[in-house]
């Protein structure tokens, strides 16, 4: 367990008389977070929309702490989980923000934000206002009844999102659960949303706290280094494989392992695919990077992993995109060998175990290889050299831009903004077609560039993240990617981004629809039903005249500076004007259709979306016997 140094000494100090809230923010404003000998502030600033369920409390205690507890204002409780996940992620798990809500909507408008923090083991600190816990009045505005509990309130939805959950019904009891808390929030195996539900009354009521309780705390985020017998079968398990695959995943990054990851695949020239978390723990140009596996990986990625006889996983949860839902790792001999910080993911797919932190185990690893100067063959370097030289021939393709005077497409986009970008922009990206494209097509310069959230996908996350990568990242260029659907589902954080003078780059493509779901509708027989922003025809479909919504009018109503792209030529003027913009800045374009030139590469491998076994109509029935044929190569590692 991680434990904290505290710098107090001596003699304890005495008491100090504040609120519940009080004590929770003084608190706060003295946590550190240490690695590798450099200190954080664990959390750094607190999020924050006020209602009678924490007004009075917490709202009134960032009053009383001014600038030792910075305050940021939202406009939607997701989206400000959203922004403080951007925020963790981009200072890679040592530094966090909180989130404080009112009672009832409010906390559960959080229930998102947490499950996506949850997934992606990032941490944020979730502090929603609650019932009155001495009950003077009961229900109040807001308070969810529960005929068979009277000690539940809607609270409650938040536990099974949460890493670490409690209700603070008593001013003494925030002593142990401030503490657990923080634990939970500076452990790199159980971090994720921390929930500390604050009644109404309890946040403003006094008490006596002890002085130690404000005292600095310094929180060790550990490295653990891998069991000497776990990593000895680790060593034999490389030895032993003639075509090695390693799939680099979030941990890489979590960890900070990039180089180390680099070193030993220079050493052992063991070819290294990514999943969404980790692309970019390798360089796009490094000779071992294949880029993304699995159903939006590349040709090369997957090619390796369904003949790999061994596939070492590096900090990743193999999701059933990354193993194209069981059918990509072919080879009826395949082995795992999974480095991971947790246990429960180091076992998975029947695998050696190799639990430790990522960097320090990766050394170890690399340390007991090169003793005996192993590395792979030449043939297979070759190999997946040259298929990646071929991969990368397709990428230029997809980016290719002829007529300036054309509508670009999204691959296009995406082409254009490779043109322009340095190592120090991030792109920021979570759902629909985009996250596809950038996985198979985005060349990664640096660890950080590559922001897409695929743990949730959550639309809507883009805007509100961008923000917090911002804070983060104070003086890089951070561009939000999104989609119309994305845009529609969370454009609020616009105006907190105006309001901090955050110069955010948000590229808007107009594609009148969802466009991942209209193709994943159309492959499953469902007909792109419900998935256009179109007009109804007489006969009822969503076939009609592209709705009139003008998303640039309504970006630049929230204050953002809008440039509007309808070519090729104008949209690479648009984005390097955004991209020296010291102000939130907007580039909207219209997307045309791909072709064989400028489409992106269909995808790579399968993924399991069940088909309707029966059915009349004649699309769901032609899919379902694909279906049929694809199911026939799943299987079970075990």
């Amino acid at each position: 367990m991680t434990t904290p140094r505290t710098a107090h000494s001596g003699a304890p100090g005495p008491a100090r008389r504040l609120t519940t809230a009080q004590a929770l923010i003084a608190f706060l404003a003295r946590q550190y977070t240490e690695r590798d000998g450099r200190r954080h502030r664990l959390v750094g600033a607190t999020w924050g929309i006020f209602g009678h369920g924490n007004v009075a409390g917490i709202g009134q205690a960032l009053v009383e702490a001014g600038p030792a507890m910075p305050y940021l204002q939202g406009r939607s409780e997701q989206a400000m989980v959203h922004a403080a996940v951007g925020y963790a992620r981009q200072s890679g798990r040592l530094s966090a923000h909180a989130v404080t809500t009112s009672i009832g909507p409010g906390a559960t408008n959080l229930v998102t934000g947490a499950a996506l923090a949850t997934v992606n083991h990032l941490p944020v600190l979730l502090l929603p206002g609650d019932t009155f816990a001495t009950r003077p009045a009961d229900p109040v505005l807001q308070q969810l009844e529960v005929p068979y509990a009277g000690d539940v309130s809607v609270n409650d939805c938040l536990r099974p999102v949460s890493r670490y959950f409690d209700r603070v019904t008593r001013p003494e009891a925030l002593i142990p659960a401030a503490l657990q808390a923080m634990r939970t929030l500076a452990d790199p195996a159980e971090t994720g949303a921390v929930t500390l539900a604050l009644p109404q009354d309890v946040q403003a009521e006094a008490y006596d706290w002890p002085a130690e309780f404000f005292a600095t705390r310094v929180w060790n985020v550990r490295r653990p280094a891998p069991d000497p017998y776990e990593l000895d079968q680790a060593v034999r398990a490389v030895r032993a494989a003639r075509r090695p695959l390693i799939v680099a995943g979030g941990g890489v990054h979590h960890s900070g392992a990039e180089e180390t990851l680099a070193a030993f695949a220079a050493a052992t020239r063991i070819p290294v695919a990514s999943t969404q978390a980790g692309k970019g723990s390798l360089r796009h140009d490094h000779p071992a990077d294949v880029g993304g596996i699995g159903h939006t990986g590349t040709a090369t990625a997957d090619a390796l992993a369904g003949e790999a006889d061994l596939v070492l996983g590096i900090g990743t949860r193999y999701t059933d995109f990354t193993t194209a839902s069981g059918t990509l790792f072919a080879d009826p001999a395949v082995r795992f060998l999974n480095l991971n910080i947790t246990g429960f993911d180091a076992h998975k797919l029947a695998a050696l175990p190799l639990v430790g932190d990522a960097r320090t185990t990766i050394e170890a690893l690399g340390e007991a290889l090169g003793a005996c100067g192993h590395r792979v063959g030449p043939a297979y370097e070759s190999e997946y050299t040259d298929a990646k030289d071929r991969w990368e021939q397709q990428v230029d393709a997809a980016f290719a831009t002829g007529d300036p005077d054309a509508r670009p497409t999204q691959a296009q986009v995406l082409g254009l903004l490779d043109e322009l970008v340095t190592e120090d922009d991030i792109l920021i990206n979570a759902a629909g077609s985009l996250p596809g494209d950038l996985h198979k097509l985005w060349r990664a310069r640096s660890p950080q560039q590559y922001h897409v959230e695929y743990g949730y996908s959550c639309m809507g996350y883009e805007i509100p993240a961008a923000l917090g990568v911002q804070l983060a990242a104070p003086g890089r260029p951070v561009w939000a990617l999104v989609g119309d659907g994305t845009y529609l589902m969370n454009p609020t954080e616009i105006v907190t981004a105006v309001q901090e003078g955050l110069p955010v780059k948000l590229v808007i493509l107009q594609n009148h629809g969802y466009a991942s779901i209209g193709g994943l509708s159309e492959s499953v027989g469902a007909e792109r039903f419900g998935t256009a922003y179109r007009h109804r025809t007489d006969e009822g479909a969503f076939t009609g005249a592209p709705l009139p919504v003008d998303l640039a009018a309504n970006a630049g109503s929230l204050g953002m500076h809008v440039l509007r792209a309808g070519t090729v030529g104008e949209l690479r003027r648009a984005l390097a004007e955004a991209r020296a913009s010291d102000r939130p800045t907007c580039v909207y374009v219209e997307t045309g259709t791909a072709d064989t030139v400028s489409g992106p590469p269909p995808a790579q491998a399968w993924w399991d979306v069940p088909v309707a076994e029966t059915a009349t109509r004649p699309s769901a029935v032609e899919a379902r016997k694909e279906y049929d044929r694809q199911i026939a190569a799943r299987r079970r590692h075990l």
